[in-house]
């Protein structure tokens, strides 16, 4: 066979092998897809996007299996998507401690979130409240600071793990009152989600500790605990009559905190651009908005490149705030 018809039959097997290709790619979903969700089961982020994938499942004819895989402020679940096959049926939902904080909170990761995670769409915007035990002797923030100075000891804070937004947070608000530096007036207690630290505060083996709206609505209901402020630029629309940090007069706790779906690196872009689509569409639905705000989360789907400039905005912020602290886990 001389070289014409060599490349010939190679061109035409390239074809053959590249429309079998797209027709996969276009049959997409053929089989379920697994949302992997880097926190604990039952926790704010495990609740919303259960009821995200209650609506995607709907529109793409496969069930969507959520599985949290919670630890090491979301480094083991977003690692098992960093490796996954890029095939369309693995895909992460995480906050944005995966690529803003943790890449310079730790000295070493076992992935590269910017190589080995492509984005796909933001998911929603939210807020964080710090919450005390309801019998707590005080209503704000400037109360407990003075409850805090006078404890005698340090007081303790929960939050979602080392690095997380409630651990920064939590430095910050410390720095604001003069602590560090000119004294410890809090030792952060590090979970693996936030309905344990509720719990603990609650039952009085924690002082306080940062929660998202959903975990905390049910514990505040009961008359077990009590938020004091908001986190955030705005009021949470869950909360209305709950003030910011920023109207207590203590600035700064007005950074972003986002959840945003990613896809591990190469997964075909038609895929990634067509969950992007569906997620935009799923969360514009007004009953699954009600349940998100309802979760303290403001819907926001965004397309990958929009994403994309958002991680590069907050990224240098969240590093900046992390370096300023001295936070660092080997």
């Amino acid at each position: 066979m001389d070289d014409i018809g060599r490349r010939a039959i190679l061109a035409s097997a390239a074809a053959i092998a590249a429309g079998g290709m797209a027709r996969a790619q276009s049959a997409w979903p053929a089989k379920p897809i697994r949302i992997v969700v880097p926190f604990a089961p039952g926790g704010a982020i495990d609740a919303l996007v259960r009821v995200i994938a209650d609506g995607l499942t709907s529109r793409l004819g496969q069930q969507i299996l959520v599985d949290p895989k919670p630890g090491a402020n979301t480094i083991v679940g977003a690692d098992i998507v960093a490796k996954a096959a890029p095939d369309g049926y693995t895909f992460l939902i995480t906050t944005n401690s995966t690529h803003t904080n943790n890449p310079t909170l730790y000295a070493k990761l076992p992935f590269d979130p910017d190589k080995d995670l492509i984005p796909v769409s933001l998911v929603s915007l939210g807020t964080i409240l710090l919450v005390v035990k309801a019998d707590a002797p005080f209503n704000d923030l400037r109360g407990m600071a003075a409850w805090v100075k006078g404890l005698g000891r340090p007081a303790t804070y929960g939050s979602w793990g080392i690095g997380s937004s409630g651990h920064l947070y939590g430095l910050m608000f410390e720095k604001a009152l003069g602590g560090q530096n000119g004294g410890a007036f809090y030792n952060h207690v590090p979970y693996r989600g936030d309905v344990q630290a509720l719990q603990d505060v609650a039952n009085g083996t924690l002082d306080i500790t940062w929660a998202s709206p959903t975990s905390a609505k049910p514990q505040i209901a009961a008359g077990r605990v009590k938020p004091l402020a908001v986190a955030g630029a705005k009021r949470s629309a869950s909360m209305p009559q709950l003030g910011t940090f920023a109207e207590q007069l203590v600035a700064g706790f007005d950074l972003s905190l986002f959840v945003a779906a990613y896809a591990p690196a190469g997964t075909p872009a038609d895929i990634v651009n067509r969950l992007q689509r569906e997620i935009a569409d799923v969360i514009r639905q007004p009953d699954v908005a009600e349940k998100m705000i309802a979760q303290g989360q403001t819907p926001v789907g965004s397309t990958p490149a929009e994403l994309a400039a958002v991680l590069a905005r907050e990224t240098p912020i969240w590093a900046d705030l992390i370096k300023q602290s001295g936070a660092k886990v080997e």
